[in-house]
């Protein structure tokens, strides 16, 4: 059995600013900005949530594909994920639009201000999930507005459970809609800041959620995450690095190990061990897909 991985590719634009974003921002004039932050570091990489999901989950072998769309400047990118044994069957070219890009920059607090072109991705929706996969588990992650619903809504009549990621997409969605996405979901997983938003926007607690026999994780980077549900509540700690270099993708890395619990039925502690110890190998390598598999992974898996 598959697990169907929907969302984003694009290309990430990573900057790096050595100082703060806060010693630059005056706070009474917030809704007033104007504001350049000098970068001397840049790199190009390989991103966007469905292309970083889909490069962690082939490092450890886990049976999933990918369905999502990039544009006419995407040969370098497919290139990429058939060196990496990722199968690219059901990501398909726009020629008249460029793959969606990221723009990335981080702080020396690793705080980061994405400013995001969606290109290719808003077409996200002409991809229809394949019925004949044996797919087992769904993740709808952000990704164009119409796909991450259409695609939803497949899963829905596939009878297929699904994760919902709605991460930096969320505000493309208004209350109704991200309702509907919860109630369809098996399982929720934001950062604390999104689901304080979502919280803000749907009016739902925890307990909301997790009463209806669905599973919460909320992720807080280096302090950790939480895994709630109708029968307990977990906080898991990171493991330490001791040379984190790149905090872009961890998240990604962490959705990665959940779907692979999941999918090998662990217990949600051991599911969070894994999602945890994935995030912070990630943050030990720049980029989103340069990382690779070390011993301690082998030992979760």
């Amino acid at each position: 059995m598959k697990t169907v991985v929907c969302g984003s590719f694009a290309y990430d634009n990573v900057l790096k600013f050595e100082g703060k974003f806060s010693d630059h921002l005056i706070q009474s004039e917030l809704n007033n900005i104007n504001v350049s932050f000098l970068c001397q570091n840049l790199r190009k990489e390989f991103g966007g949530c469905a292309g970083n999901i889909i490069f962690n989950l082939s490092l450890i072998e886990a049976k999933a594909f990918a369905i999502g769309t990039v544009g006419k400047d995407a040969d370098p990118y497919l290139d990429w994920m058939k060196q990496n044994n990722i199968d690219t069957k059901y990501i398909e070219v726009v020629k008249d639009s460029y793959t969606a890009q990221a723009y990335i920059t981080t702080d020396q607090d690793a705080n980061q201000i994405t400013t995001f072109h969606p290109g290719a991705m808003q077409f996200s929706n002409n991809i229809k999930i394949p019925d004949d996969e044996s797919i087992s588990l769904g993740l709808i992650s952000p990704d164009g507005r119409d796909g991450m619903i259409d695609h939803a809504k497949q899963l829905i009549d596939m009878n297929v459970p699904y994760i919902f990621d709605p991460g930096q997409g969320m505000p493309m969605f208004n209350k109704d809609e991200l309702v509907f996405f919860t109630e369809n979901a098996f399982w929720i997983v934001m950062n604390n800041y999104e689901f304080k938003m979502y919280s803000e926007i749907t009016g739902f607690s925890v307990h909301d959620i997790t009463s209806s026999g669905k599973t919460l994780i909320v992720t807080d980077g280096d302090k950790g995450s939480k895994i709630f549900s109708s029968k307990e509540e977990l906080n898991i700690s990171t493991p330490k690095v001791d040379n984190p270099k790149d905090p872009t993708g961890c998240g990604d890395a962490y959705r990665a190990g959940m779907i692979y619990g999941i999918n090998n039925k662990m217990p949600l502690e051991k599911i969070g061990q894994l999602s945890s110890a994935l995030g912070a190998l990630k943050v030990e390598s720049y980029g989103t897909q340069n990382h690779k598999i070390n011993n301690q992974i082998k030992k979760l898996l």
